[in-house]
């Protein structure tokens, strides 16, 4: 005796396939329900109408031949066969986006977008070089510039939003390849009067009782200050004064309010913007933070990738900072 199981995958009356397939649109409505729960917000999360994404869902649940929610007045569920059919829709997407991502790559190296992401305490200082290398060796590329905190960025590369990063490293985050460029000194900015300022060799037990100010919370280096901190035995001192960007908290130094740290690369730009600002530099070994392009593991494009690093790192080499050979190169 025939089994009868419905009129899933397509299949019509008398298990007879009917001929239709899914669209990518209806497999994208169904993902972003099956992910949010919540119409309204699938809908704002995919740029679709609620209407519209109803309608996707509703045509996917005649094409398939099952249905795929629960719907009430408070809620949406998913049922049975929707939980088994939105792993197997995600998959499909995500296959399509790959292939997309190696279309664009296979049409030529260094061409198309580049979405390039790059935190706020590097962006300043690098991206006149990054631009200008761009400019020269790769003029057919659409190199797009996203500057935001490090753990936006890392999430916008992981969810495609964005290609490659550049960044202070490492992150330790699994699915993300790290690209090494260099490594650059911590430098202690003073007011004019300070008692550390414009010194060298300074001891990094220096810091236990000093007046710091740091960036908010959220930015890499400030967290980085503060491990720099905790190594010379400072421990949890409050940090009652903090800045949204470097800018602002070279101002605060140069009034008088306390000292900060500043990367390397950072202190021409931000020393210039007043004349009541002195640099004192560490003893060796002086604290650091290394920068590096991050993308994600296998991507399509790994080899452009790893190219430009390496151009990086040749356009990079006027700056007071100390290169770091590619992990990638042979022995």
């Amino acid at each position: 005796m025939a089994s009868n199981k419905g009129s899933a995958g397509g299949k019509g009356p008398g298990g007879k396939r009917s001929g239709r397939q899914p669209s990518l649109a209806q497999l994208r409505a169904f993902a972003a329900v099956a992910e949010h729960l919540h119409f309204r917000d699938a809908a704002a999360a995919i740029g679709m109408s609620q209407p519209a994404l109803s309608g996707a869902v509703s045509a996917l649940e005649d094409v398939l031949g099952v249905r795929l929610l629960e719907r009430t007045t408070r809620k949406v569920l998913l049922s049975p066969a929707g939980e088994r059919l939105a792993v197997r829709a995600k998959v499909v997407l995500e296959a399509v986006g790959e292939l997309i991502e190696e279309a664009e790559a296979v049409r030529g190296p260094f061409t198309g977008a580049l979405r390039l992401g790059v935190i706020p305490t590097v962006a300043p200082y690098l991206l006149p070089t990054v631009l200008r290398l761009v400019h020269d060796r790769y003029p057919d590329l659409d190199l797009q510039v996203h500057e935001e905190q490090t753990s936006s960025l890392v999430d916008g590369l992981l969810a495609g939003r964005l290609d490659l990063l550049l960044l202070a490293v490492p992150l330790g985050v699994p699915g993300v390849t790290e690209l090494p460029l260099f490594d650059e000194d911590f430098v202690l900015v003073t007011p004019l009067d300070h008692w550390l300022g414009g010194r060298e060799g300074i001891p990094r037990e220096a810091l236990r009782e000093l007046n710091l100010l740091l960036l908010d919370e959220g930015h890499c280096l400030r967290d980085q200050a503060l491990d720099i901190c905790r190594e010379a035995g400072r421990g949890d001192l409050p940090v009652t004064t903090t800045a949204a960007g470097l800018s602002t908290l070279v101002q605060l130094v140069a009034g008088g309010l306390g000292v900060t740290l500043l990367p390397r690369t950072a202190v021409k730009v931000e020393s210039s913007r007043s004349s009541q600002l002195l640099t004192g530099y560490f003893a060796d070994p002086a604290p650091t933070r290394r920068i590096a392009l991050a993308m994600r593991t296998g991507a399509a494009r790994a080899g452009e990738y790893e190219e430009l690093a390496g151009a990086l790192r040749g356009a990079m080499r006027g700056l007071p900072v100390r290169m770091v050979p590619s992990p990638l190169a042979p022995a």
